[in-house]
């Protein structure tokens, strides 16, 4: 039985990471620029330092990417020729309004997008857009605060309107925003948010949570009113979160650690607050402003599918300081000793794959669609320049062997899969080029040195195997 008819293999970038060219054809300067690679990033992304102009002191990746700017027909035309039937890839909003807050667009932006598409059309790869992955314009940041204001909405409404009527019936699926659940881990990177002296950071999150979760029931509004087709999802990064042993009290902290994420998806799937956030929220004093219109809205226009990433799962301990500690996607969690780890020290565990798409399915019963799983890892090159990644292909391949069991033995509802990344690009947790992906090596080093060149891995003809036998084929 395996996987359906249809089902959408393929894999998954986003524009701060890969497509550089920050100053080209009128684009806007965006927060995910201003991120540093070095000991200032972690700083910066998570809003406690300043950074709103380049500096001489700091290396800025986003600046370049890997210039997909003016590779994407090479890079487009390689995963074809891995067979994808689905490139995920975002949208810059300051590529389509340079402040964020202009009436009309940026032509320029919008044609780079339309020959984008077009290109994917060619080969009959379907885009997966999503339309904002950490991407928020400097100038929103600057004069509004960022999506602390709910003035944000308003306009990314307008961004939302302008996309969904240009690109119609070129993309039919969307997702609203990025890991949107990483508000709460990386405010500036994920909302625009810097926090002066004396704030109260939790309440201003959650209010900034709010204005996104508002800003994509509205999207989802706008796509179903201009195309019937269009088809909206939401987006976390997930993972199942273990109790590291089965006192009580670490069972009830991996329960409340879940719903520290589960709390927007599933206002975005059910279209209300859930009783739990609303409970907790009050308590802490912690309630953003919700208008009677938020409410309706919300209610109104609930999401298609449930988009995540999955990297790896959690673990954790009420008693913290007992236990050592393990980092996986901004997440910091206890040390699982039952799993292995990865060289940046992120756990490695297949099963809590089917576990998490289990958990997810019972929670919403609606499809769902892994946007995001791979493994960064140093790639060597041999005498000959090929990279034999065995280390990724082993990875992959017991992922998708738990992915297949929780669709053929449990009956979860799957759209697709795209790796996450299908082509070497800048990391968004350390900036790091030699933090690698890819099934396409890209020669450009930590230091923004390199001639840019394409190369395909051992993983490139693997993954082509796996796309072409529909999962059947896994080496």
């Amino acid at each position: 039985m395996g996987f359906p008819k249809g089902f959408l293999w393929g894999g998954a970038t986003a524009a701060n990471q890969c497509e550089g060219g920050f100053d080209i054809d009128g684009r806007g300067l965006a927060n995910v620029d201003l991120c540093p690679a070095g000991k200032d990033r972690n700083a910066v992304i998570t809003g406690e330092m300043k950074m709103f102009e380049f500096d001489d002191e700091h290396f800025y990746p986003a600046k370049r990417g890997i210039d997909f700017y003016h590779h994407y027909k090479e890079d487009i035309k390689l995963f074809a020729e891995m067979g994808f039937k689905v490139y995920r890839m975002s949208i810059a909003w300051s590529r389509i309004f340079p402040k964020g807050d202009e009436e009309t667009p940026n032509e320029k932006g919008l044609e780079f997008y339309e020959n984008i598409f077009k290109e994917c059309r060619k080969y009959n790869i379907e885009p997966l857009v999503t339309i904002t992955h950490f991407d928020c314009p400097m100038h929103l940041i600057k004069n509004y605060g960022g999506w602390r204001n709910r003035k944000l909405i308003d306009f990314y409404k307008n961004l939302c309107k302008v996309i969904f009527t240009r690109y119609k019936g070129l993309v039919k699926y969307w997702i609203t925003f990025n890991e949107i659940n990483m508000i709460l881990h990386a405010p500036f990177m994920g909302a625009g948010i810097c926090f002066e002296e004396g704030e109260n950071k939790e309440k201003i999150k959650y209010q900034a949570a709010h204005n996104e979760l508002v800003a994509s029931a509205e999207a989802t509004k706008i796509a179903h009113e201009i195309d019937p087709e269009n088809k909206v999802g939401c987006m976390f990064a997930a993972g199942s979160t273990y109790p590291y042993s089965c006192n009580p009290e670490d069972v009830w902290k991996a329960l409340q650690t879940d719903r520290e994420s589960y709390f927007f998806i599933d206002i975005q799937v059910f279209g209300k607050y859930p009783n739990y956030s609303l409970k907790e929220l009050e308590r802490k004093n912690l309630l953003p402003d919700i208008t009677s219109e938020d409410l309706k809205v919300l209610k109104e226009n609930t999401v298609d599918f449930v988009a995540f990433s999955y990297y790896n799962s959690r673990c954790v301990v009420a008693d913290s300081e007992k236990i050592k500690t393990a980092e996986g996607n901004l997440f910091v969690s206890a040390k699982n000793p039952y799993l292995s780890y990865s060289e940046w020290g992120w756990p490695i565990d297949p099963l809590g794959l089917r576990i998490t798409l289990n958990e997810i399915y019972d929670r919403y019963r609606i499809p769902m669609f892994i946007v995001e799983n791979g493994l960064g890892a140093v790639d060597t090159p041999d005498e000959n320049g090929f990279i034999k990644d065995d280390y990724r292909i082993d990875y992959l391949r017991e992922h998708i062997k738990a992915m297949k069991d929780a669709v053929e033995l449990d009956g979860v509802e799957l759209m697709g899969y795209t790796t996450w990344a299908p082509i070497d690009l800048v990391s968004a947790g350390s900036g790091q080029m030699k933090k690698r992906y890819g099934f396409i090596y890209v020669d450009l080093d930590d230091e923004g040195k390199g001639t840019f060149e394409r190369r395909k891995k051992k993983s490139f003809e693997w993954y082509r195997e796996v796309v072409a036998s529909n999962g059947e084929n896994l080496g």
